[in-house]
Order: structure tokens, then sequence, then C-alpha cells
């Protein structure tokens, strides 16, 4: 037995959070085009770069879980290694010369970061449940909306700072500082960490075999590739459909900070209301804004303004609810496995590895170069694909969880048992 959990600070989490998730989703949105600018590789040649990575995740993330139960003992020491490392291969990714291919480089700093990313996050979930569980009900929804509006806030940071500082060498040494601010803060959080099983396999069994916790990691595949789409896409999208250079920074603020205000809204709403329909509600929002950026071409400044801002609001919804759900079912199926958390990182980082793979060669067999003058075709084809996949998508997600009969998802609040 481990002694006994600690009681958590929310703002630590909330802090490790905006580390975690500013070294996840913008490094989709800024590696690629980084590299194509930088060192002319193309691509396609990225983006299979990209989806390789992520099939090494079939193997890696459930090892890391069994690592992570393992060394609970030393979760501390570990997690401070893994940050490090985390934050070295960001800055050789962003802030160095490659020292052989960029290709070559381009893939061992990745595994680098995805390798601590994926460590980190099966830890900090883990934690995550049992701290929740002190305290009292409706802990999960009130840690959940700490960690994921951190989440957001590290994601608005990490997605304009290039932008905004006008160098990504400078992004890469701020990461750092906030990797320092972040492993420090959480310092004390590990001990007592989740008594954690040793069995991987026992323990991917419990939550695939649950029809409940199955059921919303495909919620989570299909409802986190929209978000993947629209990332990979969207500097491309702003430079050469809307032909708004230098507008990126401004519009990817107000996406995010629409969503980190919007977050704690949404945890509100759930915890007096029924969670699952809130959700929803959030992602039919998300379809009415990215149909809405088929029609645009350019000049269009004003309207894609809107669809930032309501788009935001949705990924709030996204980002605190859904994730919660999950642990609150996991909290009841397999009380501290960290290997539930590992499939859910994996589920996430995979929509992600899609998204690239096909989108990518898509836009360069259709005749699309960034910052150059393209065709009709291809710009049309580079809005399709950033405004009809994600509808698509996001109407799938809908179509699963919907389907998932309320009384089989347990209450994230009195207010919601009560109407269950």
């Amino acid at each position: 037995m481990t002694a006994q959990t600690a009681y958590p600070s929310l703002p630590a989490f909330a802090v490790f959070a905006a580390m975690l998730s500013a070294a996840g989703l913008p490094l989709y949105m800024h590696a690629p085009k980084f590299f194509v600018d930088e060192y002319g590789v193309s691509l396609a040649a990225l983006g299979g770069v990209l989806f390789v990575l992520r099939l090494l995740d079939v193997v890696q993330d459930p090892l890391l879980g069994q690592v992570s139960a393992r060394l609970r003992a030393r979760r501390g020491g570990t997690v401070f290694v893994a940050g490090a490392l985390m934050a070295l291969g960001i800055f050789g990714l962003f802030g160095m010369a490659p020292l052989f291919a960029p290709l070559w480089w381009f893939a061992v700093m990745l595994t680098l970061v995805f390798t601590s990313f994926s460590y980190l996050t099966i830890c900090f979930y883990a934690q995550g449940v049992s701290g929740a569980a002190t305290l009292g009900e409706g802990g999960h929804i009130r840690l959940a909306r700490w960690r994921e509006t951190g989440a957001l806030i590290g994601i608005c940071a990490a997605a304009v700072a290039p932008v905004l500082f006008g160098s990504y060498a400078v992004f890469a040494l701020s990461f750092g500082v906030l990797a320092i601010i972040a492993l420090l803060g959480m310092r004390t959080q590990w001990r007592g960490a989740p008594d954690l099983s040793d069995d991987v396999k026992s323990e991917l069994r419990i939550v695939v075999q649950d029809p409940v916790a199955r059921r919303l990691l495909f919620v989570a595949l299909a409802n986190s590739a929209p978000v993947a789409v629209s990332s990979t896409l969207f500097l491309f999208f702003v430079a050469d459909r809307l032909k708004l250079p230098g507008w990126e920074g401004a519009f990817l603020l107000l996406f995010f900070v629409s969503a980190a205000c919007a977050a704690p809204i949404w945890g509100r709403l759930a915890e007096n209301f029924d969670a699952r329909r809130v959700l929803l509600s959030g992602m039919v929002l998300s379809i009415a804004a990215f149909g809405y950026a088929i029609m645009l071409g350019p000049g269009d400044a004003l309207a894609f303004g809107i669809i930032c801002v309501a788009s935001g609001i949705a990924l709030g919804a996204d980002m605190t609810l859904l994730p919660a759900l999950f642990a609150t079912r996991l909290g009841q199926v397999a009380p501290g496995a960290a290997v539930g958390f590992s499939l859910w990182s994996f589920v996430s980082k995979m929509s992600l590895a899609f998204a690239a793979v096909a989108l990518l060669p898509l836009l360069e067999f259709a005749g699309y170069t960034p910052g150059q003058q393209n065709s009709d075709r291809a710009l049309f084809s580079l809005a399709l694909l950033y405004g009809a996949v994600p509808c698509f998508l996001k109407f799938v997600a809908i179509m699963l969880l919907a389907g998932l009969p309320a009384s089989t998802i347990a209450p994230l609040s009195p207010s919601i048992r009560k109407g269950a």
C-alpha cells in the first residue's frame, strides 16, 4: 500500500496541465509549417513521419503505463526527468539548427517529446483520479475544471507565442521556463501515488471490456479528430485561403481564449444538468462553426473571427467534460489504472496522427503549396478539408455519445445524480 494520497493542489494541477497541452496540440500547428518554411521538407514526408511515430504509441503507451505502475514509489523523480526531456526535445525542434538531415532530426526530436508527453500524461491523469476522490462528490468535475482550463491556457499561450515573440527559439526557451515552474509546483503532489497494478494486460482487459469506457474511447477518437484537422491546417487556411497573413496569432488567441473562458462555464453547467447533454450541445455548436468555414474566402476576417469564437467555446466543452466522464467511469471499473490513461492518451494522439498523414499528402496531391500562388481547385480543397471533414467527424462523435444511455454514466455531481 502507498501512503495516503496527497490532497490535490488545484493551481498546481492547472499549471502542469498547461505545460502538457503546450507540448501537445500546438506542435501540430507549428512544427510542420516551421520545417516546410525553414528547411523545405515536403508536407507528405512530414505527415508520414507523424503517422509512423503515432504507430509507435501502439506499443509504447501500454509499456509506459507499466513503467508508471512499477516506479510509482519514485514517481516524482521520473516525472521530473520526463519533463526535462520533453523541454529538451522542443528546444531541439525550434531552438537550434538540425545536427543532421532535417526530416530525421524532426523524427528524433518528436520521438523524445511524444514519449515524455505520454509518460507524463499517464502519471498526471492517474494521480488526478486519486486526488479527485479526496474532494468529495463532484470532485472529478471540480478538478477537471481547473485542469482543463489550465490546459486551454497552455494551448493558447503556445499557439500564439511564436507569432507574438516573432521567434520560434524564444518560444522553445519560454516552454523550458514553464516546464520548470510546472514540475516544481507538482513536486509534492506525487506523494501517495495510486497503488497501481503491475498487470497491464489485466488492466487493459478491464477497461476495454467495459462497454461504457470503450464507447467513451471511441467518442474521444472521433471527437478529438476535428480539432486535430483544424489545428493541422489552421495556419495554411488563414494565410492562403483567407489571404490574411499576419492574422494567425490574433485568430489563434481568439479561439483559445474563447475556449479557456468557456471551459469553467461548461463545467458549472455539467454540475447542474446532465453532463452528456451539455457536451452534446457543445458538439452541435462545433458543427455549425466548421460548416460555415467552408464558405469563406479572401478577406473574410470578421466572419472567421466569429467562427473562432464559436468553435473555441465548443472546444471548452470537449476538453472539460469528456475527460471527466472517462475519469469518472475509470474510477468505477479500474480505480488508479494508469494503463486506462495510456489508452486515453493514445486515442487523442492518434487523431492528430491520422489528420497529419491523411490531410497533408492530400493537400500536396491537390496541388497546394504553402505560401505560393495556388489554383482555385487547390484552395477549395484546403477549405473543404478544413471545414467539411471536422463536421463529419463531429457528427460521428455525436452519434456515439448519444447512443450511450445516460444511466450508464456515473453522475458527476449530486445534482446530476438527482436527474439521472
